[in-house]
């Protein structure tokens, strides 16, 4: 018997983003529930969010965002052979999603799978990219975050409505002579599974927020410092911290903790809701696009959410 031997590191090459383009803002919240602007933003960051249409399903929103990376890494579908895709939100769980992004976007034949890890999903996917690579079981990966939250959610509930958003976000992960991909630092606690459900396809999403906003914001800084130490990456050396886009305060709580003051803290919260699974790949992105961070710097990830589960590694921006 033998074993493939994969490259001694893995690296993203790029990034790519996707949102439709309905905006909603907590004006338009407040017209339907009772909240306000004041209320919304002092409790969670949130000024508007993106929702997709009726026919754009988050299929299209991965498709969208995975051509984008691809573009933007300068490879070509033929280069590609696996492609996961990170989603709690698909309509139905057959067939996966991962295979029909990759037929769309042209990509002959890969491996493919879905991850449902919920708002810590692309870091999971991520982490599982890089393995792959450095075990030579794939060469080249697309790793897709989309969300279709905006269908699971009851939009006369205040305490969701105001949080849930629609979005994609993508990377394309290749072989690297040195690690570019820090080592995983994940885990769960299935003991709180209960404070995020959707019971079945003819119910909403329920969240206990409060027992998420004590969980995260007590739990989860001595995860992400985990991931840098195993990266061998000091705080003060990070150019970007990039927390699933939860809640304004919470991102906040947990940078606070942090000791990298230095470090750029994603907040694509404020104009992009909570697309869970999407958030990261999504925030940073934009963060690159804007010139926010720069090609060569550490990035701290760390996604967590529903199950309860939670992933967190360093990554060089492309």
């Amino acid at each position: 018997m033998r074993l493939s031997q994969g490259a001694p590191g893995a690296r993203v090459l790029a990034f790519g983003g996707y949102q439709p383009a309905e905006v909603v803002t907590n004006h338009d919240l407040a017209a339907r529930i009772d909240t306000n602007d004041e209320w919304i933003q002092s409790r969670v960051g949130i000024k508007e969010r993106r929702v997709a249409g009726p026919q754009e399903s988050e299929i299209d929103l991965a498709v969208q965002a995975g051509g984008k990376a691809l573009a933007a890494s300068g490879l070509s579908a033929d280069d590609i052979d696996l492609v996961i895709v990170a989603t709690c939100t698909l309509e139905a769980q057959i067939p996966n999603a991962a295979g029909r992004v990759a037929h769309r976007l042209g990509i002959e034949a890969p491996g493919a799978f879905d991850v449902n890890a919920a708002c810590a999903g692309f870091c999971y996917g991520l982490s599982a990219a890089s393995d792959a690579i450095r075990a030579g079981s794939a060469t080249n990966v697309l790793v897709v975050g989309s969300e279709k939250l905006s269908q699971w959610v009851d939009w006369d509930d205040r305490a969701t409505a105001v949080i849930f958003a629609d979005g994609a976000g993508a990377a394309v992960v290749g072989p690297s002579e040195v690690p570019r991909v820090g080592p995983v630092a994940w885990g769960s606690a299935g003991d709180k599974a209960e404070a995020i459900t959707i019971k079945d396809r003819r119910s909403f999403l329920q969240q206990e927020g409060q027992t998420v906003f004590r969980w995260a914001t007590t739990a989860l800084h001595p995860v992400a410092l985990l991931a840098c130490e195993r990266a061998g990456v000091d705080p003060a050396e990070l150019g970007a911290f990039v927390p699933h886009q939860a809640n304004l305060r919470i991102v906040e709580a947990i940078a606070r903790k942090l000791g990298a003051d230095q470090a750029v803290i994603a907040r694509d919260i404020v104009l992009s809701g909570n697309t869970s699974a999407a958030s990261i790949p999504l925030a940073l992105s934009r963060m690159i696009e804007r010139g926010e961070v720069a090609s060569g710097d550490l990035a701290l990830l760390l996604g967590f959410g529903a199950g309860l589960t939670y992933a967190s590694q360093v990554i060089e921006i492309p």
